[in-house]
């Protein structure tokens, strides 16, 4: 289990400059967000790497940009335009083995796309098959304004999709679903295998950790009684937070509250 953060928290740095500034505050995690194709590619990939071994890091995930590409491509029913995402994603899952990320995140068909639901569960596992050529797992995150913003469409997921049911829990998307996110825990389980966390108070839906009125102790009580050993990543808004050291410092306060429940 391992506590860190999503270098999109520190948009709009270039990818290897918000990795520098996550390894220079200590932070021992990150999440890799491509915003380009070539982020994903080299020199960048083996400058992340280099920074990752001197500062003793590790990166857990990453999430691609084209994620609102997802619905005219992997979710469409159009043969070629399949392939050229199934082409890009085995790419960025080749990179993934470099950088030694395991959780590929994914946001879905957005829910204008009007996707049937059996198709999408078509086209889900077909991605998380390719996913698994590489030892990736690809994981299904909960995004407000994509079929996945429905707890009940998650749940259709888990039930059909059995070992391929992996999913993601962002915390501010499921309060702008209107949902409690002690739902998802409850409906997904074990199924959960990677976290976006922020804080929250009455009049903002994402802040720094301890910065609003969320209990995460009961929510990293719940988690940690699941088993879970993947990763709490600290993933905020930048209009959302001050000066980088916020992101460092939810990083502890979360080290703190885990190392009280041990």
């Amino acid at each position: 289990m391992n506590i860190g953060v999503s270098t999109a928290s520190l948009y709009p740095l270039h990818i290897e400059d918000a990795f520098a500034k996550l390894a220079e505050m200590g932070v021992k995690a990150a999440e890799t967000f491509a915003n380009s194709t070539c982020e994903a590619r080299e020199p960048f990939v083996s400058q992340m790497c280099e920074m990752r071994d001197k500062n003793g890091m590790i990166i857990p995930s990453f999430h691609p940009f084209s994620s609102p590409m997802e619905s005219v491509f992997l979710f469409s029913t159009y043969d070629r335009r399949i392939e050229e995402m199934l082409t890009l994603y085995r790419e960025f899952f080749g990179t993934m083995n470099k950088l030694g990320a395991k959780i590929f995140v994914l946001h879905g068909a957005i829910l204008s796309s009007k996707c049937p639901v059996e198709h999408y569960l078509k086209q889900f596992r077909l991605l998380a098959e390719a996913g698994r050529e590489f030892g990736v797992t690809v994981a299904q995150e909960n995004v407000s304004y994509c079929m996945s913003g429905n707890i009940d469409f998650l749940k259709t997921m888990k039930r059909e999709l059995g070992e391929y049911a992996n999913f993601v829990l962002d915390l501010k998307q499921a309060r702008r679903s209107g949902d409690d996110p002690f739902d998802y825990i409850d409906a997904l389980g074990t199924n959960i295998v990677h976290c976006h966390l922020s804080d929250a108070n009455s009049d903002l839906d994402c802040l720094p950790i301890g910065k609003g009125s969320f209990d995460f102790t009961l929510f990293l009580k719940k988690m940690l009684a699941l088993g879970f050993d993947g990763a709490f990543i600290v993933e905020l808004y930048r209009s959302n937070y001050g000066d980088f050291v916020e992101l460092k410092q939810s990083v502890d306060r979360l080290t703190e509250i885990v190392d009280k429940l041990k």
